[in-house]
């Protein structure tokens, strides 16, 4: 918490309008670093802050896997919006994965001048459930004893779910750089969704406040599919207040963040947010 404080004060420092990036899962704050610089050129005071307890590096995290254990998704959006709340001005906000739809959350609450959800989680209402995504899902949720554990992937359960989209070397080189475990919570948390009235799983799509919102899908992703990102954006386009854009990456799996096509996305984002900020 207190290098996520550091950063709301940097940022606060410059003027300037804050950038928040949040990871999904098997990730960390670190994935955004090249994110980070492309964003502070364009002029904005990027924010990297990292789940509750997120170790500092790659390596830190492998040693200790149990920080990652029980953080529920409520939590996490908690986390982020009391420090998006330090901010002295509004923020965009930019989330993949998990990190997607925690962006979705925030931006509901009105705490995000404009939103950018790559390859979002499903939220609370979205329907589909592609095989893909239960397979990618399958080491967490074949066990249900997970859901209060930290779950590390395999090289193959990484390959399958992540980097299905690019080369074998590419593949072994993002799995050894960025791979850490993940809370098993938030995928049992989306899960049953639907069947929770009381789920933290939940998007105010129609908020006044909501603000601007691209949802980015990459055309091969295994853990997010298409069906399951244009139902999310079928949702959020019925906000009658703020515009709701989707676009998809082609040839892009669930890694197109930070694997060696990253740029593209990159540019996708900033190029929608630069037009509403």
């Amino acid at each position: 918490m207190s290098h996520d404080l550091e950063l709301v004060e940097q940022a606060n420092a410059t003027g300037k309008i804050p950038a928040v990036f949040v990871h999904g899962l098997w990730l960390l704050p670190s994935s955004w670093d090249r994110w980070a610089a492309v964003f502070a050129e364009a002029g904005f005071a990027p924010v990297t802050a990292g789940w509750p307890d997120d170790p500092h590096t790659v390596e830190e995290a492998r040693e200790h896997p149990e920080v990652f254990a029980d953080k529920t998704v409520g939590q996490v959006a908690d986390h982020f919006a009391d420090l998006i709340g330090k901010l002295d001005r509004k923020p965009v906000v930019i989330g993949h994965s998990f990190g997607g739809l925690l962006t979705q959350i925030l931006a509901g609450r009105g705490l995000a001048a404009a939103s950018v959800a790559i390859d979002p989680a499903p939220f609370q209402g979205v329907l589909p459930l592609p095989f893909s995504s239960l397979r990618s899902a399958a080491p967490v949720l074949g066990n249900p004893a997970n859901r209060h554990r930290a779950v590390p992937l395999t090289y193959e359960q990484f390959r399958y779910a992540f980097a299905n989209a690019v080369t074998e070397e590419e593949a072994h080189e993002l799995f050894d750089e960025f791979a850490v475990a993940a809370p098993g919570a938030p995928l049992f948390q989306a899960a049953i969704a639907n069947f929770n009235p009381w789920s933290e799983v939940k998007v105010d799509s129609h908020a006044e406040n909501r603000g601007p919102m691209l949802i980015v899908s990459g055309e091969k992703d295994h853990t997010v599919p298409w069906a399951i990102s244009n139902a999310s954006y079928k949702i959020q386009h019925k906000n009658e207040h703020h515009v709701t854009e989707i676009v998809e990456i082609p040839n892009r799996g669930h890694s197109l963040t930070i694997d060696s096509g990253w740029r593209e996305v990159a540019d996708t984002a900033l190029n929608f947010v630069q037009r509403f900020v």
